[in-house]
């Protein structure tokens, strides 16, 4: 669904909502403007009868009533409206992460997060001001502007009206045009202000390189530069807002000084009544505000508009991976079969792997191994189809993984990435990532096989403690075995893939997580890639990775004895040995 058809859908389904709103608004300017008509009737009662307390109690009581009728209805129109911006800007994020979460990672290594969370905060906030403020301040300005020129003309003078109105009707042609320059200059002073804070943290963080080099007065020169240049852009946007502020207050004092020559003149030949004329400078106050308002939904409805095409763009972006037409589904096993696959990334033009093939019956574990760049993280991605593999080239239970549901696919698959991600939240809800709820039990079984949960029980709260950003609060080693733990948590899992997932823990603990692992050999399929050869001794069959290619398989003695690449780095990690 576009944004706009997202628009107008949740206009028509509110449409009643929008217009009890709208008339709420309309009554209530209704009742403003017989706020000045009361009062110029109260000063020319005044001049007839005098001050007598019946006139000013009248007129007291009639100007509460009409002020307490305009709160009740512009507030509820108000927050009417406000409360069904508020409701499309929910709906309207909800879309747009959902439709995020349909894409591959591929996109989001081509696209920046803070550009993203722009998109989801900025851009649907000014979609969300249109359909709220910009209503709202629209329902006003029509109300508000027809009732008071009607009263001005109809109870006051016509022709004083439409002269004093003349240089007023220019103030939304300025806003107009000058706000949208004030709003651009407004841009390149943040963005300024932003690479300023970036020139600084880079310095700061890079202090010791500086001074080691004696690179000072570099970095001060390249400051002042950027200090400058934003002081520049600073005084283009004072002057321009300058020149804004003050022509708004010129056209209504021109106005006003029409009114009270003309005004003034039309009392004095006795054409219109002194209270007509006090109640006329009233009006001719009340219909500045609907003027600017004007101007101001003209600005709102131009952010609005690139707003919405900005998120039409990203709505239009198709998922690169897709399910298929018709799905293959039965009941999954765990044997994975790579057979001739070849893959090229879209921007290589060299293929990352190279006619590899292999098999994982259920139940094995699978090693595999290779020098930095082999080509060990793409081929797992390629089994997750996080990246689409050629056709005919990767099965599971023997049926091709492009022909099944990615959500079939992935729940078949429990994946410890090298990063190890873990959420700002409670490590308990960490390792149930993939339950809807934490269940205690649960969590303890996966975080003992995982050699996690003797650190847990020492936590200040256990399960529930908050283990901050990305797991800040936890060590390297921990993270990975939290990773580990919620990987195992994963019942319905029948592949388990670690990707060089024990780096960071010592060799006593690689040997523990090992063995809970060989306990559940027997239940799960296990796909292990490791640079630490430790870490496959075990493993049923070692495939070993180089530029791509299957250059070396076997169990972990024979590739010892082949005496080559797994050879070379058992040798290296072992310190000279090579033996198995």
């Amino acid at each position: 669904m576009t944004p706009t058809q997202l628009i107008r859908s949740f206009v028509s389904s509110r449409k009643w909502s929008y217009l009890l709103a709208i008339v709420a608004i309309g009554a209530a300017e209704f009742f403003q403007v017989q706020i000045p008509h009361i009062l110029g009737g109260f000063i020319d009662r005044l001049k007839l009868v005098g001050a007598t307390e019946h006139v000013i109690l009248h007129f007291a009581l009639e100007l509460v009533v009409v002020a307490a009728v305009f709160v009740l209805a512009f507030g509820f129109g108000q927050t009417q409206i406000g409360r069904l911006g508020r409701h499309m800007e929910y709906e309207m994020r909800q879309v747009l992460f959902q439709h995020w979460e349909t894409l591959s990672s591929r996109y989001f290594q081509q696209h920046s997060v803070g550009d993203l969370l722009n998109h989801t905060l900025n851009d649907v906030t000014s979609v969300r001001q249109a359909m709220s403020m910009g209503m709202n301040q629209l329902s006003q300005a029509i109300f508000l502007f027809a009732a008071t020129l009607y009263m001005s003309i109809q109870t006051i003078n016509l022709r004083l009206t439409l002269f004093s109105l003349i240089p007023i009707l220019f103030i939304p042609v300025v806003i107009a045009v000058i706000r949208p320059h004030v709003r651009m200059r407004s841009r390149l002073v943040q963005e300024g202000l932003s690479d300023m804070s970036e020139l600084a943290e880079e310095s700061f963080q890079a202090i010791r390189l500086i001074k080691a080099t004696s690179n000072e007065p570099v970095e001060v020169n390249r400051f002042r530069q950027l200090t400058e240049t934003i002081v520049e852009r600073q005084m283009s946007l004072v002057r321009l807002n300058t020149l804004f502020q003050a022509l708004i207050p010129l056209l209504s004092g021109i106005g006003f000084s029409i009114g009270l020559v003309y005004g003034g003149w039309l009392v004095v030949h006795h054409q219109i009544s002194l209270g007509a004329f006090v109640a006329f400078t009233v009006y001719l106050t009340m219909l500045v505000q609907p003027l600017m308002q004007f101007g101001m939904v003209i600005n709102l409805l131009q952010n609005a508009s690139a707003s919405v095409l900005r998120i039409q763009v990203l709505l239009a972006v198709e998922p690169d991976i897709k399910d298929p037409e018709a799905p293959v589904v039965k009941p999954w096993a765990g044997d994975l079969n790579v057979s001739n696959l070849t893959f090229y990334y879209p921007s290589s033009k060299e293929p990352v792997l190279k006619n590899v093939s292999f098999t994982v019956p259920k139940g094995t574990t699978l090693g595999i191994v290779g020098r930095t760049g082999a080509g060990k993280t793409t081929l797992l991605n390629l089994i997750l189809r996080d990246y689409d593999p050629p056709e005919g080239t990767v099965f599971y239970d023997g049926a091709d993984i492009r022909d099944m549901r990615l959500e079939d696919l992935r729940n078949q698959i429990a994946y410890v990435p090298q990063d190890g991600f873990l959420f700002s939240t409670t490590i308990g809800a960490n390792i149930a990532f993939s339950q809807p709820e934490v269940i205690p039990e649960h969590v303890e079984k996966a975080a003992s096989r995982s050699r996690i949960w003797d650190a847990i029980q020492e936590m200040p709260e256990g399960i529930e403690t908050q283990i901050g950003e990305r797991g800040i609060m936890l060590s390297g080693g921990q993270r990975q075995r939290t990773s580990i733990a919620r990987a195992l948590i994963k019942s319905e899992a029948n592949l388990l893939i670690l990707d060089d997932s024990l780096s960071a823990v010592d060799t006593r603990t690689e040997t523990e997580i090992l063995q809970a692992l060989r306990q559940v050999r027997g239940e799960k399929t296990a796909i292990i890639a490791a640079h630490r050869l430790s870490a496959l001794r075990d493993a049923d069959w070692i495939i070993v990775l180089d530029k791509g290619e299957i250059v070396e398989s076997g169990v972990h003695n024979d590739l010892i004895r082949k005496n080559g690449i797994y050879a070379d780095l058992y040798r290296i990690q072992t310190g000279g040995e090579a033996h198995g």
